[in-house]
Order: C-alpha cells, then sequence, then structure tokens
C-alpha cells in the first residue's frame, strides 16, 4: 500500500475512534472551553500585563487555553490512549500484523494535529464573537508556524510519556500529574504577571511555557511582524527531538506486567 494511503487509512480509524469516546472529545475539546469562560469570569477581561505590553484578559486566555488545547489533543491524549492500547494488548496484536509501526504513529499524529487545527480554529472564533479578540492577521505566519513546530514535538514527547506509565488506571493520573502543574507554573491558569519569579523561571525549562509564549505573541495585537517566536520555537523543537529520540529507545508494544 502507498505509504501516505496507508497513514490515512489510519488516521481515519484514529479520527472515528477519538470522536467516539466522550472522555477524550470531554477533556480535549469542551473542558478547554469551559476553562476559557471560567477564567475570564473569574479574573475579569481588565489588562495583563505581557512583556511590559498590557493586553487584555481575554487576549492573554484565549492562547493559554490554546496551549492546554494542544498539550491535550498531543502529550495527554497520545500518553493515556497508547498505554490502555498497550496494557489491553492491543498494541501488541498490531505489532504482528503487516502495518509498519511508523504507520500507527503516524495515524495517531495526523488525527493530533486535526484536532489541533480544529481547536486553534474553535478557541479563537469563541474569543473573538464572546470577548472581541482580535484574531491573528500579520501574524498568522507565526501561529501557523507554531502549530507546526508545537504539534509532533508534544506527539513524540506523549509517545515517550508512555514509558513512565506502568498500567491502564495510572494513566490518567501519571500523565495529569505531570502537565496541570505545568499549566499553573507556564501562566496558563495564572496570569504571568501573579507567578513568583522562581516559578516564572522554572517553566522556562519545560516546552509548555514557550509553546504559550509563542501563541500569546500571535494573538497579542502589539505584537509587530509575522510574530515568529524563533527562540520558544528553537525550544520546543529541541524537547520533540529529545521525545523522539526516547520514544524510540522506551516505547513498548507489549504489556508492562504482561
Amino acid at each position: 500500500m502507498n505509504p501516505v494511503r496507508a497513514v490515512w487509512h489510519q488516521h481515519r480509524y484514529d479520527r472515528l475512534t477519538f470522536w467516539r469516546d466522550p472522555a477524550s472529545v470531554f477533556f480535549t475539546v469542551v473542558l478547554p472551553l469551559i476553562f476559557l469562560f471560567l477564567f475570564v469570569s473569574i479574573f475579569g477581561n481588565g489588562t495583563v500585563n505581557v512583556d511590559g505590553q498590557e493586553v487584555r484578559g481575554a487576549t492573554y486566555f484565549v492562547p493559554g487555553i490554546l496551549a492546554l488545547a494542544i498539550v491535550s489533543a498531543t502529550v495527554v491524549n497520545l500518553a493515556i490512549t497508547c498505554s490502555i492500547l498497550r496494557e489491553r494488548g492491543i498494541l501488541k496484536r498490531l505489532r504482528a500484523t503487516p502495518m509498519p509501526s511508523w504507520v500507527f504513529t503516524g495515524g495517531k499524529a495526523l488525527t493530533a494535529t486535526a484536532v489541533v487545527v480544529g481547536m486553534t480554529a474553535l478557541v479563537a472564533v469563541v474569543g473573538r464573537l464572546v470577548y472581541d479578540v482580535e484574531l491573528p492577521t500579520t501574524t498568522l505566519p507565526g501561529l501557523l508556524l507554531t502549530l507546526a513546530v508545537a504539534t509532533p514535538s508534544l506527539c513524540a514527547l506523549g509517545l515517550a510519556l508512555t514509558a513512565a506509565i506502568p498500567t491502564e488506571q495510572a494513566a490518567p493520573a501519571v500523565t495529569n500529574a505531570i502537565v496541570l502543574p505545568l499549566y499553573f507554573v507556564s501562566g496558563v491558569f495564572v496570569p504571568d504577571d501573579q507567578l513568583p519569579s522562581a516559578m516564572r523561571t522554572l517553566a522556562e525549562v519545560f516546552p509548555v511555557k514557550h509553546l504559550f509564549e509563542a501563541l500569546v505573541a500571535a494573538f497579542d495585537p502589539t505584537t509587530t511582524g509575522p510574530g515568529i517566536q524563533w527562540g520558544n520555537l528553537a525550544v520546543l523543537a529541541a524537547w520533540g527531538v529529545v521525545g523522539a529520540a526516547v520514544a524510540s529507545r522506551t516505547f513498548r508494544w507489549t504489556p508492562v506486567r504482561g
């Protein structure tokens, strides 16, 4: 079979599986929108300091919630679903078929990409219609490049994370124990100017902060030029390379205790 057709066929299966799983749809699609409404309601739509510039609260929270949605569609969803498939013996059976491993991972990554693109459009439109957030125009290249770099990088990290998940039941707990603190220290849940300097410094090490900052630049109306954050994208790409290297060595197709 043609490689492109093989990956597309696997993507169609993964896409149907995703949309038929109520938990995946809720945590990846619905929950980010709930958080957006909650945060703007709690913190208000006043001004927030972003790198010395004052922007409205909604303009800050839209890219923050978008960062959450992207991480949920990639790291969280892949780590949990692949761990569950592994522990149920499904990956072992797939490995025994003629399907190459890259077709499986490529289909998963393509499904994650489709969800990321859809969530980007949905969150941006909701932000525009409900909170009058300006949509990226001149900074659209920066937004698209951020998605292009972040999605495969975070998918690689999601596959690598499966090595730290021992059982099917532990998958949600382990994954959320890692990403939830990163949301807080990266400024996704709490405005960056309200975080202690130590937390901001710690967040600089991890990819969520850099994804968030790249998205903020794309939605910030004061950003000049195409809005490409080369430094933040370089960190995201570096994490992706590390994730891919770890996943290639540690990803298991058989149950951990099987």
